[in-house]
């Protein structure tokens, strides 16, 4: 990192917001001296203060609360009807309620509890990959692929498609290794092992991945952003802008008729969100995204070749020439995507269910991830159906770290949960579903609410709230 470095600081530093989600600076002035009347972050302060009371459908911030803002409040308001304003508000003051205070000492101290923590954890290996786990995972997608070869010869067409989604399954915990460099820690290397696994086994691109995720992975997270099928929490009650897609979702009919059902469509959806995934990869590998976030040269045109070797042998050696018929061919590329649901429903457990407030730059790193991931319970004996993401809380604390070692990192984690005061949520997988299933139908209920309020102000000209 030293060839990137181009100085240092004295003292502390301060967070700011970045341009991309709507921070605001005063311009370099070539031809005549800075006003130098404030100093830069009171400059900042100031005008990014102004910029969210101007401009934020959400949230009217005073000059002092410049610390906080919401998932919609970065970018000019789009067209809507709804004002979700006290429902974001409430969701905020519940956060900073429940966590530790955002001033500065307590955050400070927090983030040097989380620093020791990481040098504890690089001094005892908790980064060393066990490469004899991944002999084990090996064996085992082996096996699921020799069954689901063997079940397809035998012309069992049902059950080789559900042992092909169960082997894609499976073997997808690799990608996700590999993009997070948790194998070799060696760009090169995981990535051709990210490609192999995601591009040439699955038809998934480990570029996109890569671009969302590293982003799911800090704030504002593309995966949060669903409109119109899902609204997650009240600031998604409106239209918004997603800095990570560059387009703004509108509020429309079809949100406001699709969000009322979205805890019974939640399942159904998850089942076929693998076809959305598709969708999402070509989508990047045919945009300049593609050559500009976390790329080299090589990546882009490696991994279209491997995604269209993966759609020759599936779409048209498997699927074409190895299935009989069209109903049967339908059922085997819907159960075959189907089996997968439960990776999907995994990976938004640790998320929906949880806080997606956005309480600015002031608070710190570890505090942020804590407060909106959880962790799923279950013995270890159950980890390989799991595939570590039910160390989610502990995986985004320490990205990097191999998922062989969350369970041991686990113990650590809750001592500096401890420590900090920061709440540390469990839950087993069943009700991590129950939960992602009320916040659903909660905010659902925000909606009715919003609308019947909306309703009755058009006939009457009053809130209706008293």
């Amino acid at each position: 990192m030293n060839s990137y470095r181009i100085g240092r600081i004295a003292g502390n530093w301060v967070n700011f917001t970045p341009p991309i989600r709507g921070g605001l600076f005063a311009q370099y002035e070539k031809d005549g001296p800075a006003d130098i009347s404030k100093d830069p972050i009171s400059i900042h302060a100031e005008q990014l203060s102004q910029f969210f009371s101007t401009t934020s459908p959400t949230l009217d911030l005073k000059p002092d609360e410049d610390s906080i803002c919401t998932e919609g409040s970065t970018v000019p308001e789009p067209p809507s009807n709804m004002d979700n304003t006290e429902l974001v508000k409430k969701a905020l003051d519940h956060d900073l309620d429940q966590y530790p205070s955002l001033d500065a000492l307590t955050q400070r101290a927090i983030v040097e509890k989380y620093r020791a923590l990481h040098q504890k954890i690089k001094a005892e290996g908790y980064y060393d990959c066990q490469y004899r786990q991944y002999a084990k995972e090996m064996g085992r997608y082996l096996c699921i692929f020799a069954a689901f070869f063997v079940a397809l010869k035998s012309e069992w067409f049902i059950t080789s498609a559900a042992l092909l989604g169960l082997f894609w399954h499976q073997i997808m915990f690799t990608a996700h290794d590999a993009g997070h460099q948790g194998i070799t820690h060696n760009f090169v290397i995981d990535t051709l092992i990210g490609m192999f696994v995601a591009d040439f086994c699955c038809g998934l691109s480990i570029g996109w991945w890569k671009s969302s995720h590293n982003v799911h992975h800090l704030e504002h997270d593309p995966d949060l952003q669903n409109a119109p099928l899902f609204a997650t929490s009240p600031s998604y009650l409106a239209s918004f802008h997603s800095s990570y897609y560059n387009f703004t979702f509108l509020w429309d009919k079809a949100a406001e008729f699709a969000i009322p059902y979205q805890r019974y469509t939640y399942y159904p959806v998850m089942g076929i969100a693998r076809f959305n995934l598709y969708i999402l990869s070509w989508c990047h590998l045919l945009s300049c995204r593609s050559t500009t976030l976390g790329s080299s040269k090589w990546t882009r045109p490696t991994e279209i070749c491997f995604m269209s070797i993966y759609w020759f042998l599936f779409g048209y050696c498997l699927v074409w020439r190895s299935i009989p018929t069209w109903p049967l061919r339908i059922v085997f590329v819907l159960v075959s995507h189907i089996i997968t649901m439960p990776l999907h429903v995994q990976i938004t457990l640790s998320h929906w269910a949880m806080s997606t407030s956005d309480l600015g730059e002031s608070e710190s790193f570890p505090q942020h991830q804590l407060r909106t991931t959880m962790d799923v319970e279950c013995p270890a004996w159950l980890d390989f159906i799991h595939g570590g993401l039910q160390f989610q809380a502990v995986h985004h604390l320490f990205p990097c770290v191999p998922r062989h070692n969350l369970r041991r990192l686990q113990q650590l984690i809750i001592g500096f949960c401890n420590e900090t005061g920061i709440k540390y949520k469990r839950l087993s997988f069943v009700d991590g579903n129950k939960d992602v299933l009320g916040k659903l139908g909660e905010v659902a209920a925000q909606l009715d609410l919003m609308i019947k309020c909306q309703k009755h102000m058009a006939e009457t000209g009053e809130s209706g709230l008293h």
